[in-house]
């Protein structure tokens, strides 16, 4: 789905000589916590304008939000395909946090279910951003990719001590448990579900994913 840019640097200098510390090192440390801060402000808005707007969403909607000039925009993201990017790789990061938060839960198997019904709760957004990064003409790259992959190694923790505890059926593995977490996620974003219809299907979910005689409270 997404490209990534790779740049080459040359090294014109000896490596071995220690290298002096330039007069204006100390006054560049604020300017550098500030870029961060405007980074951090850039993809908060993104997040918010593209996951309202999908691809007819412009940068300049996100500058505006932000409170930076669009130059600051495209400073930190050349294309709107690597802000798109670097959305997506924080809210699968975001994700993959509140899974990992979860592993150490009393109940594992409502951990395993609240994430599961979070995740279904947040997919219109999330997936209007990934549409909007494909529709943008992006490619998955290495960055995606790891925090992918992050995300479903913590999930597969969730369903493991799920099944150990009892709460879900042993034969459930986690790329069954990932098809009906993506179906339901595009149900969710796509069919525009009431809440009532949502809750009932996931609890549906729940119930075929529970052992037999049990349910989920």
């Amino acid at each position: 789905m997404r490209s990534g840019d790779s740049g080459c640097q040359g090294v014109a200098t000896d490596m071995n000589q220690p290298r002096p510390a330039a007069q204006g090192d100390q006054a560049a440390r604020p300017q550098r916590a500030d870029a961060r801060t405007n980074r951090g402000r850039v993809l908060q808005a993104a997040e918010e304008v593209f996951g309202a707007g999908g691809e007819s969403a412009s940068t300049e909607e996100v500058a505006r939000l932000a409170g930076v000039g669009i130059a600051t925009v495209f400073r930190h993201f050349p294309t709107k395909t690597a802000l798109l990017e670097a959305v997506l790789v924080r809210r699968l990061e975001r994700l993959r946090d509140q899974a990992q938060a979860l592993a150490e839960a009393a109940d594992p198997g409502r951990a395993l279910f609240d994430f599961f019904a979070h995740t279904v709760a947040d997919a219109a957004t999330k997936l209007a951003i990934a549409d909007a990064f494909a529709d943008a003409g992006g490619r998955v790259g290495d960055s995606t990719v790891r925090a992918g992959e992050g995300l479903r190694r913590a999930v597969g923790v969730l369903l493991d001590r799920a099944k150990h505890a009892g709460a879900v059926r042993d034969d459930v593995e986690l790329p069954e448990l990932y098809a009906l977490l993506i179906g339901a996620s595009r149900a969710a974003a796509y069919a525009r579900l009431d809440p009532d219809v949502q809750a009932r299907a996931l609890a549906i979910v729940f119930d075929g994913l529970a052992p037999r005689g049990e349910r989920p409270s």
